[in-house]
């Protein structure tokens, strides 16, 4: 079986990679905007701001998978850039899926809680209606449309609150912010579930072992929108103050700074943000026999990590 990792070298893609199971499992071709990957060596150039170059990299690479790690991600920037962020989320997302269509290849995509506009106090179920509030969650919701329309079978994960030890997150931001003050205010009026890019790479993994042997009958019922978080839920507030307590315990900071509680109207941002952004996690887990761990497990595993990488 022949996977495409697009995206190579974002968060998410880079965690595939260092992963390794993508590549032990399958025939692994990596793409990236311009072919340079950044774990080292070259791969493929795929540039999903030009749709239209796709379907030769498609027809040259023959994937039976497509991983599509790729994202424009720049909310605030997406404000002033629709247009590019519509192109990169929305119609090439088309385009992978209507290659998918007429190959027969399956199409795992990844989308986010930026398709509701945060207005419910319970967790989001997969078909709850999505009224996206910026213009990211626009092009996100677009290219999960498209892709539906195209039929081709998929898999969209929506996931939320994203971060790894590498690339440009908010763990990553808190802990330089912490390293250089004593006090930082950060925002607790907004809700959701911290998510690394490793519960991602394993749920996924075992999503596609899931899928490979079903039947297609099974695959029907395996087939669609599913929500990949993290259990549980905090606010910025609260995930601020575990980075700091979990960088303390692991010799990251030698102490924490106080973190002040605000509300999102003394931190405006261009885009509007959903105050929650919790989603149900639970389809996922009942239909691929996976279970999804409390966020705290996710962030321990990381800052660990981070803190093992700093010893040498």
């Amino acid at each position: 079986m022949r996977a495409l990792l697009l995206g190579a070298n974002g968060q998410l893609g880079r965690t595939f990679l260092d992963h390794g199971a993508l590549a032990a499992r399958t025939d692994l071709v990596s793409a990236s905007r311009d072919g340079v990957l950044t774990a080292g060596g070259t791969g493929e150039v795929a540039d999903l701001s030009m749709p239209e170059s796709l379907p030769a990299l498609l027809d040259r690479v023959q994937p039976d998978v497509i991983v599509n790690a790729a994202a424009y991600t720049a909310v605030d920037r997406a404000e002033q850039e629709e247009a590019l962020a519509t192109r990169v989320n929305g119609e090439a997302v088309g385009v992978l899926g209507q290659w998918a269509a007429a190959h027969g290849a399956l199409v795992i995509h990844y989308s986010t809680d930026y398709v509701f506009d945060g207005s419910q106090a319970q967790p989001y179920a997969v078909d709850a209606p999505t009224a996206p509030v910026n213009a990211y969650g626009r092009s996100k919701l677009a290219g999960e449309e498209a892709l539906r329309r195209s039929g081709t079978d998929h898999l969209i994960f929506r996931t939320a609150w994203v971060y790894a030890a590498h690339g440009h997150n908010f763990l990553r931001t808190m802990l330089r912010l912490g390293a250089e003050r004593d006090e930082l205010r950060v925002v607790a009026d907004q809700h959701g579930a911290p998510t690394d890019t490793g519960l991602i790479v394993n749920a996924t993994l075992a999503a596609l072992a899931r899928w490979q042997p079903a039947s297609a009958t099974e695959r029907q019922t395996l087939r669609g929108t599913h929500h990949l978080v993290a259990s549980g839920a905090t606010t910025w507030h609260g995930f601020a103050t575990a980075i700091f307590e979990q960088a303390v315990a692991h010799g990251l900071l030698p102490r924490a700074p106080h973190v002040l509680p605000i509300a999102s109207g003394e931190f405006p941002t261009p885009a509007p943000r959903p105050a929650w952004s919790v989603l149900d996690n639970t389809l996922l887990q009942t239909r691929f026999g996976l279970t999804l761990p409390d966020w705290r497990d996710g962030l321990g595993n990381v800052v660990g990590e981070m803190a093992r990488s700093a010893r040498g």
